[in-house]
């Protein structure tokens, strides 16, 4: 039995809602009959499924709904039609910079993150010098978050989040962080982490990262789901093709 399916998952958002513009507002527009409520289908129809130990890569230009479809796969939203089906822990690691607090210091948001991800006091104590020599921050742990570059900050933050031991576990363009350096590194411990049996999803621009790690593809545009398979070679050739001036799916 797969460990995660997708079935015939759409996801539509609303705006025009009166959440976003007030009661009283929105209460005298719908007097004046001026009140709109607009919808888009980020996705539409996505189907797929993964094998424990699977490796799937997700391609598309920006406004396909990766990330969309990545939020409702962690949990964080629900489909709007469809379903999902997931076994076991799932681990998501997404928008990897944010949740810090900017008056703290390193050493106090590394334990702040840890304690959102559920690590105990303990494990977090035997983890921290591995955690920041690989953030390559040992010269900065009593420094403000804030003060740290965006390279620093996203160092952190992956090497907090690659502890994690799940099942099933979502990686968003977070191989793209930090220098030359940094990037081999941290998709060395994504290598560690997939060998060590867990089901992953990656989304990365990167289709040379896509080509060398994935198992199967997932390609979307505009919401639509072109291809998904194993012919990892075939489906981001065709992408390809279509980024370098071919024919749109």
């Amino acid at each position: 039995m797969s460990i995660l399916e997708a079935n015939n998952v759409s996801i539509r958002y609303i705006t025009g809602d009166f959440k976003d513009i007030g009661l009283k507002e929105y209460v005298m527009r719908k007097l004046r009959g001026n009140y709109r409520v607009n919808s888009f289908w980020a996705d539409r129809d996505v189907t797929f499924s993964l094998e424990r130990g699977e490796m799937l890569g997700i391609i598309g230009t920006n406004g396909a709904g990766k990330s969309t479809l990545l939020k409702a796969i962690s949990g964080i939203m629900e489909p709007t039609k469809g379903s999902i089906r997931r076994e076991g822990t799932i681990a998501a690691l997404l928008e990897l910079a944010s949740g810090f607090d900017g008056d703290l210091t390193v050493r106090e948001n590394t334990y702040l993150r840890g304690a959102m991800l559920g690590y105990t006091r303990k494990f977090m104590d035997e983890t921290y010098g591995e955690i920041i020599s690989f953030a390559e921050l040992e010269d900065f742990q009593e420094r403000p978050f804030k003060q740290l570059s965006s390279g620093m900050k996203s160092r952190l933050a992956f090497s907090i989040a690659s502890l994690v031991r799940p099942d099933i576990l979502i990686l968003d363009e977070v191989l793209s962080v930090g220098d030359g350096a940094f990037k081999e590194k941290s998709e060395a411990k994504m290598r560690e982490i997939i060998g060590s049996g867990a089901t992953t999803i990656l989304v990365s621009h990167s289709l040379e990262q896509i080509r060398s790690l994935s198992d199967k593809v997932l390609w979307l545009h505009k919401g639509r789901q072109i291809e998904f398979g194993p012919d990892v070679e075939g489906i981001c050739g065709r992408y390809q093709a279509m980024l370098n001036g071919g024919p749109q799916p």
